[in-house]
């Protein structure tokens, strides 16, 4: 290889691995995460959350350009605190589990970047069914716990129409309202545990 292009690869090397490697890696704290949504139910809202999932995210707050997340969501567990509704959410009326047993996210980039805010942008994956998301990113940055741990946390929204993702049953009732809404907020408070 000659000189001039060994120096060229070298650089390239040097680049790649900089904006890489040496970016801050996060597992996410599943005791410390939650991963929330509330949907309207006639004249009031239900909340719920799901409570088993596992992702991970790349965060340096000097490399926003390093910025990335992704997780699965196993929709099972789905938990509105009223078990006939949740058993009814998991039926082919809504996210049909047995045959979608999970939802994803993964990102595509990011923009909007301030110190403590972003969006992040991904693509979504309800059933069969991916569509792009923009989530607003508040960043709380990093913080070492007693046992010498280094966290990192945010919190993300969205809203959604659930219809966009096949989620469609309804029923109109005697005053000719929707008995459930179409758009979901969805509310993610996110704590990792960085990787070293």
């Amino acid at each position: 290889m000659k000189p001039l292009r060994r120096l060229a690869f070298t650089g390239f090397l040097f680049l790649f691995f900089s904006s890489t490697a040496f970016a801050a890696n996060y597992v996410i704290d599943t005791d410390h995460t939650t991963v929330s949504f509330k949907i309207r139910h006639l004249l009031t809202w239900v909340r719920g959350t799901f409570n088993e999932f596992e992702g991970n995210f790349v965060y340096d707050p000097e490399k926003p350009e390093t910025w990335s997340a992704e997780t699965t969501i196993q929709v099972a567990s789905i938990d509105t605190r009223v078990e006939p509704r949740d058993k009814d959410l998991r039926s082919p009326n809504f996210f049909e589990v047995e045959k979608f047993p999970t939802m994803t996210f993964k990102s595509t980039g990011v923009t909007d970047i301030t110190p403590t805010t972003a969006k992040l942008h991904g693509i979504l994956k309800i059933r069969h069914i991916e569509k792009p998301v923009v989530l607003d990113l508040e960043m709380y940055g990093e913080a070492k716990d007693p046992w010498g741990n280094v966290s990192g946390g945010f919190t993300a929204t969205t809203t959604i129409n659930r219809k966009d993702f096949g989620l469609t049953w309804n029923k109109v009732v005697e005053t000719g309202q929707l008995l459930v809404g179409e758009e979901v907020e969805i509310i993610l408070e996110v704590s990792g545990i960085r990787q070293d």
